[in-house]
């Protein structure tokens, strides 16, 4: 019996050090992993909002649609105004204006040199690509629906109309990614406690039932 024990007694003893540091390095490496992922689907929803943002610039209005908004991203195009020259202190734009000293749309047969040097200012509109303007050069733009670290899984998106309390009928959107979906293949249990109490279990950006001035959960 006493062999036996010597046997089997460092046996139960590695076991249970085994289980106990799993038990300590579970959390830890859970958090770990969160903030990574984290982090990395933050950004996305803060670009998604970066286009839907452009996309009401343009119409008026948000989309619920990842085809609309990324179509419009990729191919279409949004009003810059030029503002070349200073004023001179004594002076405001509608004043500049009305003077005449502004140009507004620059002659075929000037350049924006000859105007400027000539005593003009040059405050015209022109059109530039959405997508070379609110993201950097080789963003990658047919992803911005998927959730990081997933296998292609989808954002939700939606967007809409709601009334504040002082009866003010806001252009709202919603993008955001579920606790299991952006944290699948890690303990379940803690994903659980995670989502308990949460009135949004996950990240999101926007709501389709407040108006929230655009802002994200994690903000």
């Amino acid at each position: 019996m006493k062999t036996a024990l010597k046997i089997i007694l460092p046996i139960l003893i590695v076991v249970l050090v085994f289980f106990l540091i799993k038990g300590i390095n579970t959390p830890i490496q859970f958090e770990k992993v969160k903030k990574v992922r984290y982090q990395k689907v933050i950004q996305n929803l803060k670009d998604i909002r970066i286009a839907e943002l452009a996309y009401k610039d343009v119409y008026g209005t948000f989309t619920g649609s990842f085809d609309t908004l990324i179509d419009f991203v990729k191919y279409d195009s949004m009003p810059l105004v030029r503002s070349l020259g200073s004023l001179p202190d004594t002076l405001n734009e509608q004043m500049a204006l009305d003077m005449g000293i502004i140009v507004t749309s620059v002659p075929k047969d000037k350049t924006d040199d000859e105007l400027l040097n000539e005593g003009f200012l040059i405050r015209d509109t022109v059109k530039i690509s959405v997508l070379d303007s609110i993201f950097p050069t080789n963003y990658p733009i047919d992803s911005l629906r998927y959730i990081p670290y997933t296998n292609n899984e989808e954002f939700s998106l939606g967007a809409g109309i709601v009334e504040t309390g002082s009866k003010v009928k806001v252009q709202v959107f919603e993008a955001g990614a579920l606790n299991d979906i952006i944290l699948h293949g890690l303990n379940k249990q803690l994903i659980i406690n995670l989502n308990e109490g949460e009135e949004y279990p996950g990240l999101r950006v926007g709501s389709l039932k407040e108006a929230t001035n655009n802002a994200g959960n994690w903000e």
